[in-house]
């Protein structure tokens, strides 16, 4: 099975601008993910996917495979897309990794890809169970209900259930290259606007969205606090 997983960059974050090329312990962030992501023996191939020149010239410094997108894309779904219309190559399964997590665990990816055995599915994604009392509290940690078939059938920010802690949502997806195309040319839907998720688009265009469980925690650098919490908590992790 042929899967490409697609790492996009953007340089201007909102709550942290330049981001991909903070130094984490001698290497810069993007370096990180890029580096993890290859330590998956069942991805074929790894692109980053950015829109700044900045970003382009650093990671040629490594080596690394990097196409430019435009920038006006509004999420990291659709500068995917743009990549994959621009490659010349067929794959089963396109992968998107988020560009700001250093220390993902590449036993996550290999779980999405292995999804893709079975032919119905369309989408895939991943979920922890029983964030911690500060993340279900947080509306910024996304948690997510899926039914006996382990299709997903809700995404929410504000806890439905206190009393149940459930799932975090683990942003990382898997498509079938047909269905990544046609779900970037749907326009966005009142729960995507209302919610801030664009998952939901996707749910109320009646898309499958397959969730397997991992017992693997995503860390995301989202802010100066979430870099610290990594240096003091993930020293071990960061080699």
């Amino acid at each position: 099975m042929r899967s490409l997983v697609i790492i996009p960059a953007r340089f201007n974050s909102t709550r942290f601008p330049g981001k991909p090329l903070i130094n984490i312990n001698g290497k810069t962030m993007i370096q990180r993910v890029y580096e993890q992501v290859k330590k998956c023996q069942e991805a074929t191939d790894i692109i980053i996917a950015t829109d700044d020149t900045k970003i382009y010239n650093h990671i040629k410094s490594f080596n690394g495979s990097v196409i430019m997108t435009l920038k006006n894309h509004i999420s990291g779904t659709d500068r995917c897309n743009e990549v994959v219309k621009k490659i010349n190559k067929k794959y089963d399964v396109i992968i998107n990794i988020q560009g700001d997590e250093p220390i993902i665990n590449p036993q996550q990816i290999t779980k999405i890809i292995n999804c893709f055995q079975n032919s119905s599915t369309e989408i895939v994604t991943l979920a922890k169970k029983n964030p911690s009392t500060k993340m279900i509290k947080d509306p910024n940690t996304v948690k997510v209900n899926f039914n006996e078939n382990m299709i997903a059938t809700s995404f929410y920010r504000t806890q439905e259930n206190p009393k149940n802690p459930g799932y975090k949502h683990i942003g990382i997806y898997g498509f079938k290259p047909e269905v990544l195309s046609q779900i970037c040319k749907l326009p966005a839907s009142k729960n995507e606007v209302k919610f801030n998720l664009e998952q939901l688009r996707w749910l109320d265009n009646g898309y499958q969205i397959k969730i397997t469980k991992t017992n693997f925690d995503s860390i995301a650098i989202d802010t100066k606090e979430d870099l610290e919490n990594l240096l003091e908590n993930y020293s071990s992790q960061l080699s």
